[in-house]
């Protein structure tokens, strides 16, 4: 049995769901292997299957990518 582990994915990381940019930002609430429990400002708390959906991670300044996110000046 393979695990999942994404070191990037930890309680208090902003992420936001790739293909769900309606849902806006979201923080990472807690990760036990493969789900990802976030809380996104416009959708709550959703548990996301992280073997399946790749959560795109923002830095620490939510600005710093666009809702597709990609960082400051890309097109």
């Amino acid at each position: 049995m393979t695990t999942f582990g994404d070191p990037f994915l930890e309680p208090g990381v902003l992420v936001r769901h790739p293909s769900q940019a309606d849902w806006g930002l979201g923080q990472v609430q807690s990760a036990a292997g493969r789900k990802v429990t976030v809380n996104f400002e416009h959708a709550g708390k959703r548990t996301i299957d992280a073997g399946v959906v790749s959560l795109l991670v923002v830095g620490d300044d939510p600005r710093e990518t666009d809702s597709r996110g990609h960082g400051p000046g890309a097109t």
